[in-house]
């Protein structure tokens, strides 16, 4: 083996481990949405089911999932992070969103540290709203 397949050898197994240690920093959450509610007056329109999921890679968080059984189509997607686990927040992340009653979403955000934080506190869910529960349909805080 020659001085410059060796060391070519060497770079590429350097890079393949490099690879492995990234991949392997990356944290994974996911959530179960389910219906919630606000008031006793909307029940009735709140209906369905989904799930989701993130990974976080550094500080960019990569959001995807799936919902079902809507009342009404899918008006918006958003992630929200709030005091504490099970306790509503204000919104800071739009999600693609299909305008359907069976649908997925989908989204990509950089986080601050704060944020970053925050998120592997528990604090952080996807809310998804539809147009007969404008207030929000399906909830699910995302977790490790």
């Amino acid at each position: 083996m020659t001085h410059t397949s060796l060391t070519s050898a060497i770079l590429t197994v350097l890079l393949c481990l490099a690879g492995l240690a990234a991949a392997q920093s990356a944290e994974t959450f996911s959530t179960r949405l389910t219906m919630m509610p606000i008031e006793v007056a909307t029940r009735a329109n709140v209906t369905g089911t989904g799930s989701g999921s993130a990974l976080l890679d550094g500080r960019r968080l990569l959001v995807s999932g799936s919902f079902s059984g809507l009342r009404g189509p899918a008006t918006a997607a958003r992630l929200h992070k709030g005091p504490a686990l099970g306790v509503r927040g204000a919104p800071f992340f739009e999600l693609s969103v299909e305008s359907a009653t069976d649908g997925s979403f989908s989204g990509e955000v950089e986080l601050t540290g704060e944020q970053v934080e925050s998120l592997n506190q528990g604090r952080f869910y996807i809310q998804i709203h539809s147009e007969t529960a404008p207030e929000g349909n399906l909830w699910g805080w995302l977790l490790q």
